[in-house]
């Protein structure tokens, strides 16, 4: 297969719109990541997001729609309960994913037959004109290899899937970098899912306290169903380990410079005491700027001649800090060296 680079104008969108009512496979920008997107409700067409990514059977899709006027109209949603309307008023269009019960309309393989669906409007102008133009929700997890970083640029997208997929819409680089916030109605209380670009503390601003998943920060067996991407499975991973270090600033600096070959992720206060490979990530506090900063850097770290495992500082976990937390933890497939 000869996959494409559709520009981000309207002859692009439109041709990305013609591939994918076509059963075809499309990676769209996203504010969040790059998304690998087919017709959501074209159960052929989402059996072969699995076969690209070769991504694990049991791991569900979110759907992406253009308008809230979607999930009626395409029969998303069996149910969507007041506090859901009240958090995608405040969020939507945004990177905040729903998980409600599942409409009648959704295939087996969106949800891995789940009886929940997982639903998100983006923030991205051009990922909403693909969907409208389509003229279908689109099921879409992130455009790469399964387990690997995620891609925030389209290049990243060439990288991993060039020849699996019909085309890559390039929209240049995502603005917040790591995936969506997914929290679930499917119970009593409210349940985080997975930590992104909206805050827990932006949530219960909204809706009052919520519950927190502990898959966020703790391993799944690998029998535990799930109703959100990125619980279970190895994800984020570039191919050379990844350990995260417990230790004070100095400790870490002191940690890294006693290993050779080894290369490491670093905060910009640290960056200039640091003398084996390093990418900064940014302030140690700026948990955006880390969030958007990480993917890309992991992929750079393991291209890099002579680096053969790779550190990073275990992050915080307030406010934002805790979606950079729990894409390295699960990078680091819950490796973490205290000193």
């Amino acid at each position: 297969m000869n996959t494409i680079v559709l520009t981000p104008y309207e002859c692009g969108i439109n041709r990305a719109a013609e591939i994918l009512k076509n059963g075809g496979l499309v990676a769209i920008p996203t504010e969040t990541v790059y998304g690998l997107a087919a017709n959501a409700l074209d159960q052929t067409a989402v059996l072969n997001i699995f076969k690209a990514k070769n991504r694990p059977a049991d791991n569900p899709l979110i759907v992406h729609i253009a308008n809230f006027e979607d999930i009626e109209k395409f029969n998303l949603a069996a149910e969507f309960p007041t506090k859901a309307k009240l958090l995608v008023q405040s969020f939507w269009p945004g990177p905040l994913t729903v998980v409600v019960k599942r409409g009648e309309s959704i295939p087996p393989a969106v949800n891995c037959g789940l009886s929940t669906v997982a639903i998100r409007m983006p923030a991205h102008t051009i990922a909403r004109k693909v969907i409208a133009a389509a003229g279908v929700p689109l099921a879409a997890p992130s455009a790469n290899s399964s387990g690997k970083p995620s891609p925030t640029t389209a290049q990243h997208v060439i990288e991993d899937l060039h020849g699996s997929i019909d085309a890559v819409l390039d929209g240049g680089e995502c603005a917040i970098g790591v995936e969506s916030t997914v929290i679930s109605f499917s119970g009593k209380t409210p349940l985080l899912l997975r930590p992104g670009g909206i805050t827990v503390e932006q949530i219960e601003g909204v809706i009052g306290k919520i519950a927190v998943s502990p898959a966020i920060t703790a391993e799944l067996p690998q029998d535990a169903p799930v109703e959100s991407p990125g619980l279970k499975h190895k994800h984020y991973s570039p191919s050379k380990q990844v350990t995260l270090i417990d230790a004070t600033p100095q400790e870490f600096v002191k940690f890294v410079n006693s290993h050779s070959n080894c290369g490491c992720l670093c905060y910009n206060e640290d960056f200039d005491l640091i003398k084996t490979p390093k990418i900064a990530i940014g302030a140690k506090c700026d948990y955006a700027a880390q969030a958007k900063a990480l993917f890309a850097a992991l992929r750079l770290l393991d291209e890099m001649q002579g680096v053969e495992q790779i550190f990073a500082p275990l992050p915080l976990t307030d406010g934002m800090g805790l979606a950079v937390y729990n894409r390295l933890i699960r990078a680091a497939g819950f490796n973490i060296l205290k000193l």
